[in-house]
């Protein structure tokens, strides 16, 4: 097979060394003879799996006794409705800051539910920045504060996460999980899709806070209770078993190559190549993004006509760079470069850039 570099905003590439880990034990896994995707999530080979999958999340982020990892279904797009359902009382409300598509879409399924209100936007410059502190306006008494960590449409994501108070904050991390080191307890609760940076489609990383969880509605149908998954590990029902597999394999990737340390400076360093050919090129490529803002998850970056970004999608994919073709919904190109995109695949991606600039500039 000829090379192919996966830049797909998701599902999306996962580490080689998972994906090998996985083909070595797909027939026979840890001796049972089995694939894991056909052992009973009630075994004992299985329950161990799934714990250590858990403990390497609160390893990695270091996190404290009363925050609890769970594996869920539904993508964050459940979540989207699981946390107002859980977490807004009865006349109460929460603050939602908007920063895109995602927010907008989480703030559309808290209002069905519940009161919700924008608490901040970037709306009026086209969601090419972050909101800064001082823009915010918090409500004191909100149930909780929201926001979406990254944002892979519009290649914007947050650096420095808001001050909220004393008001629990909520995170939509899907597209950045695991990215670089950050206080994670300062967060009420995490959720974050596993199909861009952590793992395959079909389980979401969930981190909440224990003790918020004594003020969660308790008049929900069984699934949708977050205290369900907790008392339960997250094994209430079938859990997505080989989609935890291989976030089980892909955070121990993420461990063994040095931590969240060693990723923030892979990733900052795959995002200053490509921005910094974006710069040097500014008659030919342009990044609608502020700089403060930028994303070093999606870099996104327009060309002077509709035309030549066609034409720098196709020629890119007939060398093996796929997934360059930006979101419908805004046009342009879209680099996705997650944890797994090697430094060598920016690499090649730079180096098309800079001849496809020479040669149609």
């Amino acid at each position: 097979m000829s090379k192919v570099w996966n830049f797909y905003a998701g599902p999306a590439k996962l580490p080689q060394e998972a994906l090998q880990r996985a083909q070595k034990e797909m027939l026979d896994w840890e001796g049972t003879g089995m694939s894991v995707a056909e052992i009973s999530h009630r075994s004992k080979p299985y329950d161990a799996l799934h714990h250590e999958a858990m403990s390497l999340v609160s390893d990695l982020l270091g996190l404290d006794e009363d925050h609890h990892v769970l594996f869920l279904q539904g993508g964050a797009s459940l979540q989207f409705a699981m946390v107002p359902m859980n977490f807004i009382p009865p006349g109460g409300s929460a603050d939602y800051i908007m920063t895109g598509s995602w927010s907008e879409k989480a703030i559309k399924e808290a209002k069905i539910v519940a009161s919700a209100r924008e608490a901040g936007s970037s709306e009026a410059d086209g969601f090419t920045r972050i909101p800064r502190q001082d823009e915010l306006e918090l409500d004191s008494g909100a149930a909780y504060v929201h926001l979406t960590s990254n944002n892979t449409i519009r290649g914007t994501q947050w650096r420095d996460f808001p001050e909220t108070g004393e008001i629990p904050l909520v995170a939509d991390m899907s597209s950045d999980f695991l990215w670089r080191p950050f206080d994670a307890n300062r967060f009420s609760l995490i959720y974050a899709g596993a199909q861009k940076n952590v793992g395959p489609a079909g389980v979401t990383v969930v981190i909440v806070r224990k003790s918020w969880l004594e003020k969660a509605n308790s008049n929900l149908p069984t699934l949708l209770k977050y205290s369900t998954h907790v008392n339960k590990d997250s094994l209430y029902n079938t859990p997505p078993c080989f989609a935890i597999y291989m976030v089980r394999n892909v955070l121990a990737w993420i461990q063994a190559s040095g931590g969240l340390t060693a990723m923030e400076k892979r990733a900052n360093g795959k995002a200053g190549r490509l921005y910094g050919v974006i710069e040097a090129h500014p008659d030919f490529y342009g990044c609608p993004v502020a700089q403060d803002s930028r994303s070093v998850m999606n870099v996104v970056f327009r060309l002077p006509s509709e035309e030549l970004e066609a034409k720098f999608v196709s020629e890119a994919a007939a060398q093996g760079m796929m997934g360059l073709k930006g979101h419908r919904s805004v046009g342009g190109c879209r680099a996705s470069i997650y944890n797994a995109m090697e430094p060598e695949g920016v690499e090649v991606l730079a180096q098309f850039m800079e001849q496809f600039a020479k040669k149609n500039g």
